[in-house]
């Protein structure tokens, strides 16, 4: 069985392993191309905060953490990063679009961005908020009476954005590579999803812990639907998508397994017959099962106007916006460590205490990141292509580019 959440959680030996290794800068290779820094603002002025993240971009750091992909790199392929903020910018790309050709990675290629389609279900829940048509605390099974059953009768709207519901996940293929591989052209039903999931003893009492599943925004994907009287895919649409010019994210169609237009390919480490490692092209994929927490194919640009929108406030409005910065006083079920979701995005405190907010996802072969200090004086949105996108423990790829981009 699958729990049909996300590893989130990095290894600290890993942490310590990446942080030496910007420090000494033993990673080396050519990037394929990158934007020059922009000075940073001179300061604070009069009445005006001084920027969370007051340098700019440290290129020189940033390019040797992407530097050297492709087929023969450990951990990924290919990656694509853009920094931004008042404090200054970046761009970057690495590595190779396919290991057959070898040619160099797409700079505006398409992705699957997987659960950062939290934050666009998210930000569209909120906006119905604003407008009275949904009320965060009223139970769900008020929406969709015919779907939430009994026993979820105290569950609220707030409890599903923040993963305290107690829903437990839906049953998959199961938790291995082999296994989803074998069913990764698989046409997935929601609702058949949340029957499952809703038929089963909840996992703890509504609002008591926090358990980021993937069926809290299922749920919620329906319950847009409901209010709306539009699929989802045009809800984010219309709202979100057309709104702010996001002209090349989409959401695939319940049986497309391809990517749209340019991208680079996705693959995933093996071990072939004869104990060798080989990378298995996952690059065609059904994500029907993903759906509303986890479907969506964007490029970097597109995702870097939706951050900079969204911590704006010109998605979502200043009082429903600040659910998105609301980390609620749970523990995490399981660990018991302090909650750190949010509604749709994760509060990050980095090692020299800077707090940021973001979101990461990881399909088969892609690892995506948005993110920002809420001043926006820093911003970050990364693709890369990792070898082990669905890695308990954080790919060094991407931690080295997220030390690198908030790094003061």
């Amino acid at each position: 069985m699958t729990s049909q959440g996300e590893h989130t959680t990095m290894n600290a030996r890993t942490r310590t392993l990446i942080a030496a290794a910007l420090v000494l800068g033993i990673a080396s290779g050519p990037v394929v191309a990158h934007a020059a820094s922009v000075p940073a603002p001179a300061g604070g002025t009069a009445g005006v905060s001084a920027p969370l993240v007051p340098a700019p971009p440290n290129a020189a750091v940033l390019e040797r953490v992407i530097a050297g992909l492709g087929a023969e790199h450990k951990d990924a392929t290919a990656a694509l990063v853009r920094v931004g903020g008042t404090s200054g910018s970046w761009r970057g790309g690495s590595g190779v679009a396919d290991i057959v050709t070898g040619r160099a990675a797409v700079e505006q290629g398409r992705f699957r961005a997987g659960s950062v389609t939290k934050t666009f279900t998210a930000a569209v829940v909120l906006q119905l908020a604003a407008e009275g048509r949904v009320d965060l605390d009223r139970p769900v099974r008020r929406y969709l009476p015919g779907t939430v059953p009994d026993a979820y009768g105290a569950v609220t709207v707030r409890q599903l954005l923040n993963h305290t519901s107690g829903i437990p996940a839906a049953d998959g293929p199961g938790d291995s590579f082999e296994a989803q591989w074998e069913h990764r052209f698989d046409v997935t039903d929601p609702h058949d999803q949340l029957a499952d999931a809703l038929g089963k003893e909840p996992e703890f009492a509504p609002g008591s812990a926090q358990h980021y599943l993937n069926i809290n925004y299922t749920l919620l994907g329906v319950l847009v639907e409901k209010v709306t009287g539009t699929s989802y895919e045009e809800a984010v649409g219309r709202r979100i998508l057309r709104p702010l010019g996001l002209r090349q994210t989409s959401f695939p169609s319940r049986t497309q397994t391809t990517i749209p237009g340019p991208h680079n390919h996705g693959y995933q480490a093996t071990v072939g017959a004869d104990g060798s490692r080989e990378l298995r092209d996952v690059t065609e994929w059904n994500s029907s099962d993903r759906w509303a927490a986890g479907d969506i194919i964007s490029t970097t640009a597109d995702l870097e106007r939706f951050t900079k929108a969204l911590f704006g406030g010109r998605v979502v409005p200043a009082a429903q916006l600040e659910e998105m910065f609301t980390v609620p006083a749970v523990k995490t079920f399981g660990s018991g460590k302090d909650a750190t979701m949010t509604a749709g995005l994760s509060r990050i405190v980095l090692p020299d205490g800077t707090v940021a907010w973001g979101k990461s996802g990881g399909r088969h072969g892609y690892n995506t990141g948005i993110g920002a200090t809420r001043d926006l004086s820093r911003t970050l949105v990364y693709s890369v292509n990792s070898t082990n996108a669905k890695g308990e423990d954080m790919n060094p790829v991407v931690l080295g580019v997220v030390m690198a981009a908030f790094a003061q």
